[in-house]
């Protein structure tokens, strides 16, 4: 009898494992992979935004192919932000969503340049920040590059 109990008693916690499994294998959140208004690169091995549940990550967002290429920080940086406003309009989300940024700069000179700039892009909803110095980017034309995660 103890061992038809134990049996009937793993069988119903398969079971249930089985079930809790498949609610959320069914409750997964669906990733989307987005280039759209996005450059295009030769070889791109990236998507430029991926949204995975109530999350939307944007890879770095240079100003490359825009006329601020090239230009100062400041010019690059508003530039950005044009790319990332359209991308975050695209997901019917602004600014106050943003919630984290990672800045790569060439100058760690020019981060009051920057900061300058970033006060007026943020409109008054600062996120999470990292600012990191590296010595050059893709482009010697490219001075800032800027990742984003929005919360939608």
């Amino acid at each position: 009898m103890n061992l038809f109990r134990n049996a009937s008693v793993a069988f119903l916690l398969f079971c249930s494992f089985s079930m809790t499994c498949a609610a959320q294998e069914s409750g997964k959140s669906k990733i989307e992979r987005r280039n759209d208004g996005a450059p295009e690169q030769s070889g791109r091995l990236f998507s430029q935004a991926v949204k995975h549940g109530n999350t939307l990550y944007l890879s770095g967002v240079t100003a490359f192919g825009t006329s601020a290429q090239g230009k100062s920080v400041a010019e690059q940086t508003r530039a950005i932000f044009a790319r990332i406003r359209a991308i975050a309009e695209s997901e019917k989300t602004d600014m106050s969503s943003l919630i984290k940024v990672t800045i790569f700069i060439t100058d760690i000179g020019k981060a009051q340049e920057l900061r300058e700039e970033l006060a007026r892009q943020y409109d008054g909803h600062p996120p999470a920040s990292s600012l990191v110095e590296v010595n050059k980017l893709f482009s010697p034309e490219a001075n800032i590059e800027i990742e984003a995660i929005f919360a939608l």
